[in-house]
Protein backbone atom coordinates (compact mmCIF):
# COMPACT_ATOMS: atom_id res chain seq x y z
CA UNK A 1 0.00 0.00 0.00
CA UNK A 2 2.01 3.23 -1.42
CA UNK A 3 0.44 6.67 -0.93
CA UNK A 4 -0.18 6.35 -4.42
CA UNK A 5 -2.40 3.32 -4.54
CA UNK A 6 -3.92 5.15 -1.63
CA UNK A 7 -4.97 7.98 -3.85
CA UNK A 8 -5.89 5.95 -6.81
CA UNK A 9 -8.27 3.91 -4.51
CA UNK A 10 -9.62 6.82 -3.11
CA UNK A 11 -10.37 9.06 -5.83
CA UNK A 12 -13.44 6.21 -7.20
CA UNK A 13 -15.05 6.58 -3.89
CA UNK A 14 -15.67 10.24 -3.87
CA UNK A 15 -16.33 10.62 -8.00
CA UNK A 16 -18.96 7.60 -7.22
CA UNK A 17 -20.60 9.54 -4.30
CA UNK A 18 -21.28 12.18 -6.62
CA UNK A 19 -22.61 9.76 -9.02
CA UNK A 20 -25.24 8.69 -6.42
CA UNK A 21 -25.89 11.91 -6.29
CA UNK A 22 -26.13 13.10 -9.48
CA UNK A 23 -27.88 9.49 -10.38
CA UNK A 24 -31.10 10.31 -7.82
CA UNK A 25 -31.46 13.71 -8.98
CA UNK A 26 -32.20 12.87 -12.89
CA UNK A 27 -34.02 9.78 -11.61
CA UNK A 28 -37.55 11.34 -12.97
CA UNK A 29 -35.73 12.82 -15.86
CA UNK A 30 -34.54 10.05 -17.74
CA UNK A 31 -35.06 5.77 -17.00
CA UNK A 32 -32.91 3.79 -15.55
CA UNK A 33 -31.20 1.55 -17.95
CA UNK A 34 -31.13 4.67 -20.54
CA UNK A 35 -29.08 6.70 -17.84
CA UNK A 36 -26.32 3.78 -18.01
CA UNK A 37 -26.59 3.26 -21.75
CA UNK A 38 -26.12 7.22 -22.80
CA UNK A 39 -23.33 7.41 -20.09
CA UNK A 40 -21.50 5.03 -21.31
CA UNK A 41 -21.69 6.07 -25.18
CA UNK A 42 -20.77 8.89 -24.42
CA UNK A 43 -17.70 7.43 -22.07
CA UNK A 44 -16.52 5.88 -25.45
CA UNK A 45 -16.51 8.45 -27.71
CA UNK A 46 -14.49 9.76 -25.02
CA UNK A 47 -12.01 6.84 -24.72
CA UNK A 48 -12.10 6.44 -28.40
CA UNK A 49 -9.55 9.02 -30.03
CA UNK A 50 -7.22 7.76 -27.17
CA UNK A 51 -7.16 4.62 -28.15
CA UNK A 52 -9.04 3.63 -31.20
CA UNK A 53 -5.80 1.44 -32.60
CA UNK A 54 -7.74 -1.51 -29.99
CA UNK A 55 -10.27 -1.99 -33.48
CA UNK A 56 -7.28 -3.09 -35.50
CA UNK A 57 -7.96 -6.71 -37.51
CA UNK A 58 -5.12 -7.76 -36.00
CA UNK A 59 -5.17 -6.65 -31.93
CA UNK A 60 -5.30 -8.58 -29.44
CA UNK A 61 -8.68 -7.69 -28.32
CA UNK A 62 -10.55 -10.09 -30.90
CA UNK A 63 -8.90 -13.71 -29.66
CA UNK A 64 -9.99 -12.31 -25.82
CA UNK A 65 -13.44 -11.26 -26.84
CA UNK A 66 -15.78 -12.88 -24.76
CA UNK A 67 -13.09 -12.09 -21.60
CA UNK A 68 -13.83 -8.62 -21.99
CA UNK A 69 -17.60 -9.10 -23.21
CA UNK A 70 -18.22 -10.46 -19.68
CA UNK A 71 -16.20 -7.42 -18.00
CA UNK A 72 -18.02 -5.36 -19.87
CA UNK A 73 -21.35 -7.21 -18.71
CA UNK A 74 -20.30 -7.41 -14.92
CA UNK A 75 -18.57 -4.31 -14.57
CA UNK A 76 -20.72 -1.39 -17.15
CA UNK A 77 -23.75 -2.97 -18.32
CA UNK A 78 -25.01 -4.89 -15.02
CA UNK A 79 -23.46 -3.40 -11.69
CA UNK A 80 -24.19 0.29 -13.20
CA UNK A 81 -28.10 -0.32 -14.46
CA UNK A 82 -28.68 -1.84 -11.24
CA UNK A 83 -27.15 0.85 -9.55
CA UNK A 84 -29.59 3.47 -11.11
CA UNK A 85 -32.64 1.07 -10.86
CA UNK A 86 -32.31 0.75 -7.31
CA UNK A 87 -32.19 4.46 -7.00
CA UNK A 88 -35.87 4.43 -8.22
CA UNK A 89 -37.33 3.32 -5.19
CA UNK A 90 -34.68 2.76 -2.35
CA UNK A 91 -33.44 6.01 -0.45
CA UNK A 92 -29.71 7.15 -0.28
CA UNK A 93 -29.07 6.18 2.93
CA UNK A 94 -30.58 2.57 1.92
CA UNK A 95 -28.77 2.03 -1.46
CA UNK A 96 -25.24 3.43 0.45
CA UNK A 97 -26.23 1.14 3.21
CA UNK A 98 -26.60 -1.98 1.46
CA UNK A 99 -23.72 -1.18 -0.97
CA UNK A 100 -21.73 -0.67 2.55
CA UNK A 101 -21.57 -4.38 2.13
CA UNK A 102 -19.11 -4.78 -0.35
CA UNK A 103 -15.78 -5.46 2.18
CA UNK A 104 -17.67 -8.78 3.11
CA UNK A 105 -18.52 -9.90 0.15
CA UNK A 106 -15.26 -9.30 -1.36
CA UNK A 107 -13.89 -11.98 1.05
CA UNK A 108 -16.59 -14.38 0.75
CA UNK A 109 -16.50 -14.26 -3.53
CA UNK A 110 -12.56 -14.12 -3.49
CA UNK A 111 -12.66 -17.51 -0.58
CA UNK A 112 -15.34 -18.88 -2.39
CA UNK A 113 -14.71 -18.65 -6.18
CA UNK A 114 -10.69 -17.41 -6.55
CA UNK A 115 -8.99 -19.49 -3.36
CA UNK A 116 -7.86 -16.62 -1.77
CA UNK A 117 -7.36 -17.05 2.25
CA UNK A 118 -9.39 -14.76 4.59
CA UNK A 119 -6.95 -13.10 7.06
CA UNK A 120 -8.04 -12.28 10.91
CA UNK A 121 -6.86 -8.72 10.41
CA UNK A 122 -9.08 -8.81 7.31
CA UNK A 123 -12.38 -9.59 9.29
CA UNK A 124 -11.21 -7.26 12.14
CA UNK A 125 -10.67 -3.96 9.38
CA UNK A 126 -14.22 -4.87 7.53
CA UNK A 127 -16.11 -4.57 10.86
CA UNK A 128 -14.41 -1.03 11.12
CA UNK A 129 -14.64 0.03 7.88
CA UNK A 130 -18.70 -1.37 8.13
CA UNK A 131 -18.97 0.22 11.58
CA UNK A 132 -17.54 3.69 10.23
CA UNK A 133 -20.10 3.76 7.30
CA UNK A 134 -22.94 2.73 10.19
CA UNK A 135 -21.54 5.69 11.94
CA UNK A 136 -22.54 8.24 8.79
CA UNK A 137 -25.83 6.36 8.00
CA UNK A 138 -27.51 6.67 11.54
CA UNK A 139 -25.77 10.38 11.98
CA UNK A 140 -24.85 8.97 15.64
CA UNK A 141 -28.39 7.51 16.48
CA UNK A 142 -29.14 4.31 16.40
CA UNK A 143 -32.54 4.47 15.72
CA UNK A 144 -32.33 5.86 12.14
CA UNK A 145 -30.52 2.12 11.06
CA UNK A 146 -33.49 0.64 13.13
CA UNK A 147 -36.28 2.04 11.44
CA UNK A 148 -34.75 1.18 7.99
CA UNK A 149 -36.91 -1.40 5.38
CA UNK A 150 -35.89 -2.61 2.78
CA UNK A 151 -37.75 -2.23 -0.83
CA UNK A 152 -36.84 -4.02 -4.01
CA UNK A 153 -34.32 -1.16 -4.59
CA UNK A 154 -32.07 -2.81 -2.11
CA UNK A 155 -32.62 -6.06 -3.70
CA UNK A 156 -30.84 -4.32 -6.69
CA UNK A 157 -28.04 -3.02 -4.68
CA UNK A 158 -27.19 -6.00 -2.91
CA UNK A 159 -27.16 -7.73 -6.67
CA UNK A 160 -25.42 -4.83 -8.03
CA UNK A 161 -22.78 -5.16 -5.31
CA UNK A 162 -21.56 -9.01 -5.71
CA UNK A 163 -21.58 -8.19 -9.44
CA UNK A 164 -18.93 -5.51 -8.60
CA UNK A 165 -17.17 -8.01 -6.03
CA UNK A 166 -17.01 -10.95 -8.77
CA UNK A 167 -15.99 -7.64 -11.37
CA UNK A 168 -13.12 -7.12 -9.15
CA UNK A 169 -11.79 -10.15 -8.62
CA UNK A 170 -11.76 -11.17 -12.61
CA UNK A 171 -9.39 -7.78 -13.01
CA UNK A 172 -6.48 -9.24 -10.78
CA UNK A 173 -6.99 -12.87 -11.99
CA UNK A 174 -7.77 -13.30 -15.96
CA UNK A 175 -3.81 -12.39 -17.72
CA UNK A 176 -5.35 -9.70 -20.53
CA UNK A 177 -2.73 -9.51 -23.62
CA UNK A 178 -0.04 -7.50 -22.26
CA UNK A 179 -0.24 -4.62 -24.90
CA UNK A 180 -4.06 -3.66 -24.04
CA UNK A 181 -3.53 -4.29 -20.06
CA UNK A 182 -0.15 -1.63 -20.23
CA UNK A 183 -2.94 0.75 -22.38
CA UNK A 184 -5.38 1.95 -19.53
CA UNK A 185 -7.35 3.20 -21.99
CA UNK A 186 -7.35 0.51 -24.12
CA UNK A 187 -8.20 -1.59 -21.40
CA UNK A 188 -11.02 0.38 -20.70
CA UNK A 189 -12.40 0.99 -23.91
CA UNK A 190 -12.44 -2.49 -24.58
CA UNK A 191 -14.85 -3.35 -21.72
CA UNK A 192 -16.72 0.05 -22.53
CA UNK A 193 -17.26 -1.40 -25.90
CA UNK A 194 -19.14 -4.44 -24.88
CA UNK A 195 -20.36 -2.98 -21.77
CA UNK A 196 -22.42 -0.21 -23.99
CA UNK A 197 -23.66 -2.89 -26.40
CA UNK A 198 -25.00 -4.80 -23.21
CA UNK A 199 -26.74 -1.53 -22.18
CA UNK A 200 -27.92 -0.80 -25.15
CA UNK A 201 -29.84 -3.74 -25.14
CA UNK A 202 -30.97 -3.58 -21.34
CA UNK A 203 -32.22 0.35 -22.57
CA UNK A 204 -34.22 -1.53 -25.67
CA UNK A 205 -35.62 -3.83 -23.36
CA UNK A 206 -36.43 -1.06 -21.05
CA UNK A 207 -38.60 0.52 -23.52
CA UNK A 208 -39.88 -2.62 -24.34
CA UNK A 209 -41.95 -3.83 -21.45
CA UNK A 210 -43.13 -0.16 -20.62
CA UNK A 211 -43.80 3.19 -21.96
CA UNK A 212 -40.98 5.91 -20.90
CA UNK A 213 -39.64 9.33 -21.62
CA UNK A 214 -36.33 11.74 -21.39
CA UNK A 215 -37.05 14.80 -20.59
CA UNK A 216 -34.06 16.87 -22.28
CA UNK A 217 -32.34 19.94 -20.90
CA UNK A 218 -29.14 21.63 -19.44
CA UNK A 219 -29.59 19.54 -15.99
CA UNK A 220 -30.22 16.15 -18.25
CA UNK A 221 -27.26 17.31 -20.09
CA UNK A 222 -24.63 18.63 -17.30
CA UNK A 223 -25.62 14.99 -15.73
CA UNK A 224 -24.85 13.12 -18.47
CA UNK A 225 -21.22 14.75 -18.79
CA UNK A 226 -20.42 14.55 -15.32
CA UNK A 227 -21.27 10.55 -14.95
CA UNK A 228 -19.32 10.08 -18.31
CA UNK A 229 -16.15 12.21 -17.21
CA UNK A 230 -16.15 11.45 -13.70
CA UNK A 231 -17.32 8.51 -12.14
CA UNK A 232 -16.96 6.37 -15.86
CA UNK A 233 -13.49 7.09 -17.30
CA UNK A 234 -11.57 8.41 -14.37
CA UNK A 235 -13.24 6.05 -11.78
CA UNK A 236 -12.89 2.99 -13.61
CA UNK A 237 -9.02 3.71 -14.40
CA UNK A 238 -8.06 4.69 -10.98
CA UNK A 239 -9.93 1.60 -9.50
CA UNK A 240 -8.34 -0.74 -12.03
CA UNK A 241 -4.80 0.76 -11.59
CA UNK A 242 -5.60 0.17 -7.81
CA UNK A 243 -7.07 -3.05 -8.06
CA UNK A 244 -4.27 -4.23 -9.43
CA UNK A 245 -1.91 -2.81 -6.73
CA UNK A 246 -3.49 -3.58 -4.17
CA UNK A 247 -5.85 -6.61 -4.87
CA UNK A 248 -9.74 -6.87 -4.17
CA UNK A 249 -9.63 -7.33 -0.73
CA UNK A 250 -8.36 -3.73 0.15
CA UNK A 251 -9.66 -2.02 -2.58
CA UNK A 252 -13.07 -3.30 -1.06
CA UNK A 253 -12.34 -1.66 1.81
CA UNK A 254 -11.94 1.92 0.01
CA UNK A 255 -15.15 1.67 -1.43
CA UNK A 256 -16.61 2.38 2.06
CA UNK A 257 -15.47 5.72 1.66
CA UNK A 258 -18.29 6.34 -0.92
CA UNK A 259 -20.88 6.73 1.79
CA UNK A 260 -18.94 9.09 3.86
CA UNK A 261 -18.03 11.20 0.80
CA UNK A 262 -22.19 10.98 -0.43
CA UNK A 263 -22.88 12.37 3.03
CA UNK A 264 -20.47 15.60 3.23
CA UNK A 265 -21.56 16.18 -0.25
CA UNK A 266 -24.99 16.11 1.02
CA UNK A 267 -24.31 18.57 4.05
CA UNK A 268 -22.87 20.60 1.34
CA UNK A 269 -25.74 20.75 -0.97
CA UNK A 270 -27.99 21.26 2.13
CA UNK A 271 -25.56 24.12 3.84
CA UNK A 272 -25.18 21.87 6.80
CA UNK A 273 -21.80 21.67 8.73
CA UNK A 274 -20.00 18.79 9.26
CA UNK A 275 -20.65 16.63 12.79
CA UNK A 276 -18.63 15.00 15.46
CA UNK A 277 -20.08 11.79 14.17
CA UNK A 278 -18.14 12.38 10.00
CA UNK A 279 -15.09 12.87 12.25
CA UNK A 280 -15.57 9.62 14.05
CA UNK A 281 -16.86 7.74 10.96
CA UNK A 282 -13.84 9.01 8.73
CA UNK A 283 -11.47 7.33 11.70
CA UNK A 284 -13.44 4.11 11.93
CA UNK A 285 -13.45 3.67 7.58
CA UNK A 286 -9.62 4.45 7.51
CA UNK A 287 -8.84 2.60 10.81
CA UNK A 288 -10.26 -0.30 8.91
CA UNK A 289 -8.61 0.23 5.69
CA UNK A 290 -5.26 0.78 7.26
CA UNK A 291 -5.33 -2.34 9.58
CA UNK A 292 -6.77 -4.57 6.99
CA UNK A 293 -3.80 -3.49 4.07
CA UNK A 294 -0.65 -3.98 7.43
CA UNK A 295 2.04 -6.48 6.51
Amino acid sequence: MTPLTALLLTIPPLLWAGNAIVGRMVHTLVPPMTLNFLRWALALLILLPLAYPVFKPNSRLWPHWKQFALLGLLGIGLFNSLQYLALQSSSPINVTLVAASMPIWMLLIGWLFFGAKIAPKQIIGALLSVSGVLCVLSRGDIHQLLSLHLVPGDIFMIIATIIWCAYSWLLTKWKEPSEIRSDWAAFLLAQVTFGVLWSGAFSISEWTVAHQHITWGWPLALALTYVAVGPAVIAFRCWGAGVKHAGPNIAGFFSNLTPLFAALMSSAFLGEMPHLYHAAAFGLILGGIVFSSRT
